[in-house]
């Protein structure tokens, strides 16, 4: 089975971890046609079983046994990626707004979504999705936006990691379908 892993907090605040030292300790944990892509926690490889949950228990000992850190990911197939870049809702704005999806602990987006309040449509929106909220935001406004903010404190109390859609493009081209 393929499994994109998307590691949450490395190569920010202090916590840097080289892709090349990451794509070892999966090789050497045993997984295969490890590939890292990009410099943030990006990983695309193989392994025997099929349970993702338990896939995602594996790696998060590794990482934290590795790296020392307490390691949180999200492990999803190629085939779920696809489906969540395809449902990304605000395709009718331009280049002036970047486009993001924020991957949750499962059920808990539409209650982030709601704790998040009103938002200024000229700068940022959001949609709700399976386990993802998507989020499009002015460009300059990333940090400062309402939204920006709420999901900085609200990572302290649920899984959150967000990427940009253009590199889960980037991630999905590389998987094999």
């Amino acid at each position: 089975m393929q499994y994109v892993i998307l590691l949450r907090g490395i190569n920010v605040g202090g916590r840097t971890i080289k892709m090349d030292e990451l794509k070892s300790c999966f090789e050497k944990a045993g997984y295969k046609n490890v590939i890292t892509v990009l410099q943030t926690g990006n990983v695309i490889l193989e392994s025997k079983e099929k349970n993702t949950g338990k896939v995602q228990k594996a790696v998060e000992a590794l990482l934290a046994q590795t790296f020392d850190y307490p390691a949180k990911v999200l492990v999803i197939t190629p085939v779920q990626l696809a489906s969540v870049i395809e449902q990304y809702p605000f395709t009718q704005y331009g280049a002036e707004y970047h486009r993001y999806a924020y991957f949750t602990d499962k059920g808990s987006e539409k209650e982030l979504a709601t704790q998040a309040g009103n938002l200024d449509k000229l700068t940022e929106e959001i949609a709700t999705g399976e386990g993802v909220i998507y989020w499009r935001v002015l460009q300059g406004h990333t940090l400062d936006s309402a939204f920006g903010k709420y999901t900085a404190k609200a990572a302290v109390k649920h899984f959150l990691t967000n990427r940009n859609l253009n590199t889960l493009e980037k991630i999905l081209a590389k998987c094999s379908l």
